[in-house]
């Protein structure tokens, strides 16, 4: 039985869907933006955040980190200098950790190299996120596996291939994997999601919880994904769709994450267990709309039912139309008024037509 558990919750096909707030680098590298993310998306529902830490100076190349980048959602003259504007330090990650555990939410993070992961580890962090780019970085992978915490994969950008080597690599160090459909646009196009994707994940790997990253506009798409089977959604989170920087522009206001946890909940609800039944809610409009079977004209006693002497009309607090057939031919053992239900116990055949014919 897949089972994925992140800081004592338990999460598998029977639960609601585990909702995190990515907020990667939209606090735009202010630690009081930060906390307020946290405090805004655990009201809105959320059961995690999410954070992105990166060891620039090792991560990218002398030739990228000192590029110009004149753009306009540049915090920096560099790509180098932009990045480092938005990196937290050990002191802002420890102050964020804290005030996670203080209003009840949980903090994740990404992961981009291994000094990251060695230093969110050193930090105690509840989980790790692979991001897409690094699908194919075994040597990553096996390194965070080792720690043996949560652990989630996005499969943006990648082969079918890619996904069963990262699974493959992981597993047998680290049980506890969530594998995530992503498409890595930004935003992604509504025709290159694949939400498909997630029954192929949950049919190769049937111990593995799966999950959406969901980098399209808006929540519907993160509601169709449970009911294929995602049991983590993860989604972009901002204050403000106009604040600098590329992710606002999809990411979810407040209004709209709160209205996505609440659809996910709902859902759950909704999906129910699958046996048909009634329920007590539906009588007042089944009476009023529901049919029955009445005389379509006064008959007398002793008369042969006739298809044409039956109407079938509202309310549908007598016999059903699906009598139909039991009532044409027999004999009336009494009149019927127009419009009078017609009742199987006032007909020949029925137990109290046969005690009148036996006195």
């Amino acid at each position: 039985m897949r089972r994925f558990s992140i800081e004592g919750t338990e999460i598998h096909d029977d639960t609601d869907c585990y909702v995190v707030a990515e907020i990667g680098n939209n606090h735009q590298g202010n630690l009081e933006t930060a906390m307020e993310m946290f405090r805004v998306a655990k009201k809105c529902g959320a059961n995690a955040v999410k954070l992105q830490k990166r060891d620039n100076r090792n991560l990218y190349t002398k030739a990228i980190y000192h590029s110009p980048y004149a753009h306009k959602n540049s915090f920096g003259r560099t790509y180098g200098e932009h990045r480092e504007f938005l990196e937290f330090g050990r002191s802002e990650y420890r102050e964020l950790m804290d005030y996670g555990r203080e209003i009840g939410v949980t903090v994740l993070a990404t992961a981009f190299d291994r000094g990251s992961a060695d230093f969110l580890e050193e930090l105690d962090v509840a989980g790790f996120k692979v991001a897409s780019g690094d699908l194919r970085n075994v040597p990553l992978l096996r390194h965070i596996a080792a720690f043996g915490r949560p652990m989630i994969i996005s499969t943006g950008g990648a082969c079918m291939d890619d996904v069963n080597r990262a699974h493959d690599v992981i597993m047998p160090i680290n049980n506890q994997l969530a594998i995530l459909q992503c498409t890595s646009g930004y935003p992604a196009e509504f025709d290159e999601l694949n939400l498909g994707v997630i029954t192929t994940y949950r049919e190769r790997f049937p111990n593995v919880t799966v999950g959406l990253s969901s980098h399209d506009n808006g929540i519907a798409m993160a509601i169709a994904a449970y009911m294929l089977g995602a049991r983590i959604v993860e989604k972009h989170f901002t204050l403000n769709h106009t604040w600098k920087g590329t992710d606002h522009a999809f990411s979810l206001e407040p209004d709209g994450f709160r209205k996505l946890v609440r659809d996910l909940s709902r859902l759950r609800m909704a999906i129910g267990d699958g046996v048909k039944r009634v329920y007590h809610s539906e009588a007042s409009a089944m009476l009023k709309m529901g049919k029955k079977l009445v005389a379509a004209r006064d008959l007398p006693k002793g008369h042969t039912i006739r298809l044409e002497d039956i109407a079938i009309k509202s309310p549908g607090d007598g016999l059903a139309p699906y009598d139909l057939d039991k009532v044409v031919g027999r004999v009336t053992c009494q009149s019927l008024a127009h419009d009078e239900d017609i009742c199987i116990e006032r007909l020949n055949g029925s137990e109290s037509w046969q005690q009148q014919a036996a006195s």
